[in-house]
């Protein structure tokens, strides 16, 4: 590493953790309807879509009511995508006359867009319209974060209100989230990404002669509206096929920075946002502080792991570099490596390098923080309601050492409480070894895993992960457009989006209706470097123990077969 590597590393986390305050106190404000600076440009629009909806912003709903509607929507953008898809040969802004998706891969690519997974298994300029891109999955870009948004600030109410049976309206909730907490920013960033030279046009592809004197077609598309969502929604879906290693979504050094920033500039916001809720911005910088935290040690391993010489080399007469395989020049080791860690830390999965060709290691790191439940930032929204299961985890698991009654901030956990907290310790492990473990004994499924031995294993052991986790990265190598892995990584995904959001909608509404107890002397301080590292260790521990044997089998195995 050099000066410029430490100077990207800083200038990344400063574009992240200088707004994030402002903008969590700006979503708590928009959130709980209270004026801000955007007011007069939005309200009226916000009011004219309540009144073309039938909504009254003034009904609140209960726990059930929020989910049975939260439920209904999702279900209706899934069968919307997954007609587009199906028909888009058919529909207008199709220029390349390109034909509906088989219906598996349609299936599954409405599942990964709804889901905020955004896992894809085709390449996007070949098989996708105009309309499909745009009406199709840039839709579902903004509203499947919006979603997550609104789980998490409904849960931040169950932990703040007190008696209440109420969580406020979801549909209150995701038009606030989108209307002003997303598409601000994206138009922001698609102008500045236009600027660095990524397309906003719906001209057809460009066709030029090459020196070879053959014909190549060059796709264009809306491509900067949908990239500046798939990076803010923690989205990660890529207009073109290699995402944003492609120069039309990732032209220059200033757009790395900007889309890698914008990652987690949401998540980090919106920890700051809780604590507003809560009244008490303590607890905010003890859970970023516990992310920070493990995000270094996953960036500082990675780091560590991609200079290494490669050891088939070490014999031969050559000075060795940080190995360039599989990573664009236009941005060297450092910006990828940050930009693997930083994506797989949230459920983004976008990427400017294949993660298939990382060191064994740094493809370990981009697993375990997906095995986590992604709750390193995380989704917007997601990542912090998932963070903050693991914070009433530790809180429990500190009650029963102390053997006192566990309570997070005046709210006792009970049986309740804690039947729904293991119900979702049991999500990750589901999806991954479960289903993972069926795909990886059956000899057709199989075949999907293009290398053999460990790193093999590896490929299909990220696919499954990638999709539990809602991230949609993938291991370039593994054949994932077949009918057996479009159904079940579909089936990942939703048992990884719904298998967190039911039982945390259900915590909620149990701790709003509790009352709440004054926080004395005698109560578990919940800030500070103790709490800190017990949930530090909880994660780790709790969270990714499971994962252990299986990474042994795969990436720790690969790192000792190549020799380091």
């Amino acid at each position: 590493m050099n000066s410029h590597d430490v100077l990207l590393i800083a200038a990344f986390l400063a574009l992240v953790l200088v707004p994030a305050p402002f903008l969590g106190r700006f979503y708590y404000k928009v959130m709980e309807g209270q004026r801000t600076f955007l007011s007069p440009i939005f309200q009226p629009v916000e009011r004219l879509i309540y009144r073309a909806c039938g909504i009254d912003p003034e009904v609140q709903q209960d726990w059930k009511g929020y989910t049975v509607a939260l439920l209904a929507f999702n279900l209706a953008g899934l069968l919307l995508l997954f007609a587009i898809l199906l028909l888009q040969g058919a529909l207008p802004l199709n220029p390349q006359h390109l034909p509906g998706l088989e219906w598996t891969l349609a299936f599954n690519t409405a599942v990964s867009f709804v889901t905020n997974t955004n896992w894809q298994a085709y390449s996007g300029e070949a098989s996708l319209s105009y309309l499909s891109q745009m009406l199709g999955l840039t839709v579902q870009n903004f509203v499947s974060a919006a979603v997550g948004l609104a789980v998490l600030v409904a849960l931040a109410r169950g932990i703040s209100r007190k008696s209440s049976n109420s969580l406020g309206n979801f549909w209150v909730d995701l038009t606030r989230a989108t209307l002003y907490g997303l598409l601000p920013l994206c138009l922001l960033l698609a102008l500045l990404l236009v600027w660095q030279g990524v397309p906003q046009t719906f001209l057809d592809y460009a066709h030029a002669l090459t020196l070879q004197g053959t014909d190549q077609s060059i796709p264009l598309g809306p491509a900067a509206s949908q990239i500046a969502i798939k990076q803010l929604g923690t989205n990660g879906g890529g207009f073109f096929g290699v995402n944003s290693a492609h120069p039309f979504e990732n032209p220059t050094i200033w757009s790395n920075l900007f889309e890698v920033a914008s990652i987690i500039l949401i998540p980090a916001a919106l920890v700051f946002t809780f604590g507003h809720y809560v009244k008490d911005l303590r607890q905010s910088r003890a859970i970023l502080g516990c992310m920070l935290v493990l995000f270094a040690l996953g960036l500082g391993t990675s780091l560590w792991a991609e200079y290494q010489p490669n050891p088939a080399l070490s014999a031969l007469p050559v000075e060795q570099g940080a190995p360039m395989e599989g990573k664009e020049s236009r941005f060297g080791t450092t910006a990828s490596v940050l930009w693997a860690v930083t994506t797989t830390s949230a459920s983004n999965g976008s990427v400017n390098a294949m993660h298939d060709s990382l060191n064994p290691l740094s493809g370990m790191v981009a697993m375990i923080n997906m095995m986590l439940g992604e709750v390193i930032f995380g989704g917007v929204g997601a990542g912090l309601y998932g963070m903050l299961l693991f914070v009433l985890i530790a809180v429990f698991l500190a009650g029963l050492m102390v053997g006192r009654t566990p309570e997070y901030l005046g709210k006792k956990l009970e049986a309740r409480e804690v039947r729904l907290l293991v119900a979702t310790l049991l999500v990750m492990p589901v999806g991954v070894l479960v289903l993972g473990a069926i795909a990886a004994s059956l000899p057709g499924p199989a075949s999907a895993v293009t290398n053999p031995g460990p790193h093999g294993f590896s490929q299909l052991l990220y696919a499954y992960t990638s999709g539990t986790a809602n991230n949609g990265s993938a291991f370039a190598g593994f054949g994932a457009n077949t009918p057996f892995h479009n159904l079940m990584i579909a089936l990942a995904m939703l048992i990884g989006r719904f298998g967190y959001i039911l039982p945390v909608l259900a915590i909620a509404g149990s701790l709003a209706a509790k009352k709440a107890t004054p926080v004395g002397p005698n109560s578990f301080p919940t800030h500070g470097l103790l709490f800190v590292s017990l949930l530090t260790a909880t994660i780790l521990l709790v969270g990714g123990l499971n994962f252990l044997p299986t990474l042994v089998l795969g990436p720790v195995a690969d790192h000792l077969t190549l020799g380091f």
